[in-house]
C-alpha cells in the first residue's frame, strides 16, 4: 500500500471518509485534528492509494530528534476485513518512520474476535495501556428495532425508573447543531444562537465540574484541564459531531447531562454525570436521559448505541459481581447492552534508542517545568 499526505482538495470531504463511514470516529475528524493542534500536536492527514484516509497526531521529542505519533481511533474499519486494516496500519507506520517518527500507537475500535490483535502482533505491534478511559465497550444493537419493542426488552427496574421520571415531569434540553425535526416532542431544543463554540462554553464548564466528581468516583480518566474539555466539546457540538442532552426538573433545576458522539452509524455515550446528592429526591435521571438518547438514535436511523466502557486501568476485562465496576456494567446491560472485547491500544517502535531518549527528555522537561512553577522558584 502506498501512503502520501492529503492535498487541500482531498481535505474537503475528509470527515465523510473518516467519520461517517462504518467504524468511523470523531477522533479521526478535522475538528479533532484542529483541537489537538491547539494543544501542541501536529496533525498529518494521510491518504492511501485507494483513497482511504487516516489522521496522524504527532509530537516531537524534547531536545532530541524525532517524535511519536498517535493514530487516534484509526485506522477506522470502514467495513473492511481486519486483515486490510492491519496492513494499512503497518503501511502508515512505515511511512511515518520514514518521516522521522520513532514510535506509532493505534487504538482502532475493532473487536478482538476478528483476529485483529494477532494480525498486529504479526506486523510487529505490541499491546500497551489505553489512552482512552476503557479498552472494551458495551453495545446496544438497534438493528431496525422500533422504540416500543426496545423499551419492552429493558429490565423491569429500568422501565420503571424511566416511566417514573416521565411522570415527575423531567425535561431534556437538546443542544444539537445538526438539522432536526422542529416538531420533535421528546426534547426542548436549545436556541440556535446558543450553539456556537463560545456560547456553549459556560454550559460545558458546569458539566465538567460534574464529570470530575464522576470520574473520581468511577476511576475513569478525563481531560485533565477544564479548558481542554470545553475546547473539544464545544467545537464538536458546533460542528455537528456531538449532541448534548441536559436533564432538568420541572422547576428548571439541572439534574444531569450527557455528551454523545455521532459517527460510523452509531451514537456513542461519551461523557455522563448527574448530581448524586439529588438522586433520592430525583430518581431515575440517568435512566431517563439514556432512554431519550436511544430514542434519538432510532429516529436518526442509526444502527447502534455504543454505551461506552466499564473496564479501568489494571482491570481490562469484564467486571465480576461484587467488584466496583460491576454496578455500571449491570446498568448498561439493563438496557440490552452486550459486552464487546476490543483489540485495544497497540504500539510499534521504529527506533528504540531514540524513543527511549525522547521519553527520558520529556520526563526531565516536565520535572523542570513543575519546579519552575512552584511558588518562590
Amino acid at each position: 500500500m502506498k501512503v502520501r499526505e492529503a492535498s487541500p482538495a482531498e481535505l474537503a470531504d475528509w470527515d465523510a471518509r473518516t467519520v461517517d463511514v462504518p467504524g468511523g470516529d470523531v477522533q479521526q475528524s478535522r475538528t479533532w485534528a484542529s483541537y489537538r493542534s491547539r494543544h501542541g500536536w501536529r496533525p498529518r492527514f494521510l491518504v492511501f492509494d485507494d483513497g482511504f484516509m487516516l489522521l496522524s497526531l504527532e509530537r516531537p521529542w524534547r531536545w532530541v530528534p524525532g517524535g511519536g505519533a498517535y493514530l487516534s481511533r484509526g485506522p477506522v474499519s470502514a467495513g473492511e476485513p481486519a486483515e486490510t486494516t492491519a496492513e494499512r496500519l503497518r503501511a502508515a507506520a512505515d511511512w511515518l518512520a520514514g518521516h522521522g517518527i520513532d514510535v506509532v500507537s493505534s487504538d482502532s475500535e475493532i473487536p478482538a474476535d476478528t483476529g485483529y490483535p494477532d494480525l498486529l502482533r504479526a506486523w510487529g505491534f505490541h499491546q500497551i495501556e489505553e489512552v482512552q478511559p476503557s479498552r472494551h465497550r458495551v453495545a446496544l444493537s438497534l438493528g431496525g428495532a422500533d422504540e416500543e419493542g426496545l423499551f419492552r426488552s429493558f429490565a423491569t427496574s429500568t422501565r420503571q425508573r424511566v416511566r417514573g421520571a416521565e411522570r415527575r415531569g423531567y425535561r431534556i434540553i437538546r443542544f444539537d447543531a445538526r438539522p432536526h425535526d422542529s416538531s420533535e416532542k421528546l426534547f426542548e431544543l436549545a436556541a440556535h444562537q446558543e450553539l456556537s463554540a463560545e456560547a456553549l462554553a459556560p454550559m460545558l464548564e458546569r458539566f465538567y465540574d460534574l464529570l470530575i466528581a464522576t470520574a473520581q468516583r468511577r476511576h475513569f480518566s478525563l481531560m485533565r484541564h477544564p479548558g481542554m474539555f470545553v475546547d473539544w466539546a464545544s467545537h464538536a457540538l458546533a460542528d455537528g459531531l456531538a449532541v448534548h442532552l441536559e436533564v432538568r426538573a420541572p422547576d428548571d433545576r439541572p439534574l444531569g447531562a450527557a455528551l454523545f458522539y455521532r459517527h460510523g452509524g452509531r451514537l456513542t455515550y461519551a461523557n455522563s454525570a448527574d448530581h448524586t446528592e439529588l438522586r433520592r429526591d430525583y430518581p431515575g435521571v440517568v435512566h431517563f436521559l439514556l432512554w431519550r438518547a436511544i430514542q434519538l438514535a432510532v429516529r436518526d436511523g442509526l444502527r447502534e448505541v455504543d454505551l461506552g466502557g466499564v473496564d479501568v486501568p489494571g482491570q481490562r476485562r469484564k467486571p465480576l459481581e461484587g467488584e466496583e465496576m460491576y454496578g455500571l456494567l449491570a446498568f448498561k446491560e439493563s438496557f440490552g447492552g452486550r459486552w464487546v472485547e476490543q483489540a485495544g491500544n497497540h504500539e510499534w517502535v521504529a527506533r528504540p534508542w531514540r524513543y527511549l531518549a525522547g521519553r527520558l527528555t520529556g520526563r526531565l522537561a516536565g520535572q523542570r517545568q513543575a519546579l519552575a512553577s512552584r511558588p518562590g522558584s
